[in-house]
């Protein structure tokens, strides 16, 4: 399963589980173990660098999981629970740019001071002239 440019897992190190759908179905969901969770042990994987680990674990904890129950078939909610698992996983290595701090323009300073001028001669002039300080 490929999670962006740098790093692969390969389908061993995702364990799946299948269990019976919970909410409602009628007899088939009583029936069949069509929900799937896919989960993830970060430490025992050998594909991720321990820089890749730290960064899954301080998102998202040791052990990463994706549930899956919205369709019928239970194949469907495999392939649903791993895109699931995958965009998280891909999401958690992902490194995010740090902040720029910035500040605003001269001119909009002076137009924001200009529209509370504004507004401020606006509220002035609806004043009863008794109310006037």
């Amino acid at each position: 399963m490929p999670l962006g440019r740098h790093a692969a897992i390969p389908l061993g190190e995702i364990a799946l589980r299948a269990s019976r759908s919970s909410g409602p179905g009628g007899q088939h969901a009583n029936v069949t173990a069509s929900r799937i969770e896919a989960s993830f042990d970060v430490h025992a994987s050998r594909a991720l660098s321990e820089e890749q680990k730290r960064r899954v674990i301080a998102r998202f904890g040791p052990r990463v999981v994706a549930v899956a129950q919205d369709e019928r078939s239970q194949s469907r909610n495999r392939e649903i629970a791993l895109a699931r698992l995958q965009r998280r996983l891909t999401s958690a290595l992902s490194v995010r740019r740090p902040r720029k701090p910035t500040k605003p323009s001269r001119v909009a300073v002076e137009q924001r001071l200009e529209r509370k001028r504004l507004q401020s001669a606006r509220k002035r002039a609806r004043r009863t002239p008794n109310d006037e300080d």
